[in-house]
């Protein structure tokens, strides 16, 4: 389960709020701190608040600041015609798998999805499908990209920030 670690976003969440949800997890449920060019004082606060956090980067992070947190991570790549995926894998080499979103103003959370076939079929690392996945399509991304996992979030609400469970 993610916890929107950003400030800026309508899904976001203290770090206080992250860490009294995740207690509430049950076992074999991972916790996910999502972050946005965050300050290492933040991401160190998360990470001393849910010990067994992933983290994942949205923003601008170098291969060098997310390794900086000491931490397994997922690296969010931005995916649009031209963007060379298998660099931006290799350049994260240090990355427990490589999160593919749609390329749009800001960061992340627009419910858009990004042209599938951009994705190359020897990506180097696990890969999490995200950008626009919902109910009606998300059987068609897996089927697609064969990704390790699937990252749904605007896909399930029914406003933004607001999950709905039949939906889910």
């Amino acid at each position: 389960i993610g916890f929107v670690l950003w400030a800026r976003s309508k899904r976001a969440v203290t770090v206080e709020r992250a860490a009294e949800l995740a207690r509430r997890l049950p076992p074999f449920v991972t916790p996910v701190c999502l972050f946005v060019n965050a300050s290492p004082e933040h991401i160190r606060s998360a990470v001393q608040a849910l010990p067994n956090a992933l983290l994942q980067f949205h923003g601008d992070e170098t291969p060098e600041d997310c390794l900086a947190a000491g931490r397994p991570y997922l690296r969010a790549a931005r995916m649009a015609p031209g963007f060379d995926l298998l660099d931006f894998a290799a350049a994260h080499s240090g990355a427990a798998g490589i999160l593919l979103d749609a390329h749009v103003e800001g960061y992340g959370g627009s419910g858009k999805a990004f042209d599938w076939s951009l994705v190359p079929p020897n990506v180097p690392r696990p890969v999490v499908l995200s950008g626009g996945l919902n109910p009606a399509n998300v059987t068609d991304g897996v089927m697609h990209v064969r990704p390790w996992a699937v990252d749904v979030s605007s896909g399930v609400e029914v406003s933004k920030g607001v999950k709905s469970g039949p939906l889910m």
